[in-house]
């Protein structure tokens, strides 16, 4: 399964891509937020892939605009062709806006999952905006990441835990990957293509 996944911004090397049809095939689209409603709706109608998303700490136009077609999967666990996929919105909380959470709030929305992830018997991927703390983050409050996520990856051993909001240009695809215990966490700032 080929899975593209995008964030932050719109890269022109992937619009290139799309349009020179030089991409393979891609199977389901994962959006770590902070792209516009209708980029996902332009990349599920030229890919002809199910798109899912988390929202990032500057998506505040999805209150009025959810993107046709397209899956929110905050606070829900998804199966797609027998993935199981959960997703977590926003960033560490700096000014109180739209999409952005304490860590004692992430942590609730993690517990509100329990029954889920023990009905599912545990996650494959995890989709958010935000990286888990001290995997890919900086140290200014926006950019810090979620301690929950680390203990997330310690509980539920996801093979890959999937996150954006952390700017950043990569040489080589491995670049973006760091092996925290068993998960494989990935920075798709831009975009990335993994091959599940």
């Amino acid at each position: 399964m080929i899975i593209l996944t995008v964030s932050d911004f719109i890269e022109q090397s992937l619009d290139q891509k799309i349009q020179d049809k030089a991409l393979p095939k891609i199977d389901l689209i994962l959006s770590c937020g902070d792209i516009s409603p209708e980029y996902l709706e332009f990349l599920k109608e030229k890919l002809l892939a199910p798109v899912y998303y988390v929202k990032g700490n500057h998506d505040i136009r999805y209150a009025g605009y959810h993107p046709e077609g397209c899956f929110d999967i905050h606070k829900q666990l998804v199966t797609f062709n027998s993935l199981r996929i959960i997703g977590f919105e926003g960033s560490m909380w700096y000014t109180g806006k739209e999409n952005q959470f304490t860590e004692k709030e992430m942590k609730k929305i993690i517990r509100s999952m329990w029954f889920a992830l023990l009905k599912s018997k545990g996650v494959d991927i995890v989709v958010t905006h935000a990286p888990p703390r001290h995997i890919h983050d900086a140290e200014d409050l926006c950019h810090k990441g979620f301690t929950c996520f680390v203990n997330f990856i310690k509980k539920y051993n996801p093979k890959y835990f999937i996150h954006g909001h952390i700017h950043k240009s990569f040489n080589h695809p491995l670049d973006r990957v760091t092996l925290y215990e068993k998960t494989k966490v990935i920075n798709t700032c831009g975009y990335n293509i993994l091959e599940y």
